[in-house]
């Protein structure tokens, strides 16, 4: 599953650098790092709910 996440938040890092996204907070090619600390944020969720919930 993190593995996934990675893979998919690393996609939209590199479409965000060739074409903005549009969305709100990503309009500019440099608001790519925005997303990485999104990707921080969902992996580090994934991993406690994982060391938790089983």
């Amino acid at each position: 599953m993190t593995k996934l996440i990675a893979l998919l938040l690393i996609l939209a890092m590199a479409i965000q650098v060739i074409k903005p996204l549009g969305l709100p907070g990503l309009r500019r090619r440099v608001d790519f790092w925005k997303i990485a600390l999104i990707a921080f944020a969902i992996w580090a969720l994934a991993l406690l709910s994982r060391d938790f919930l089983m």
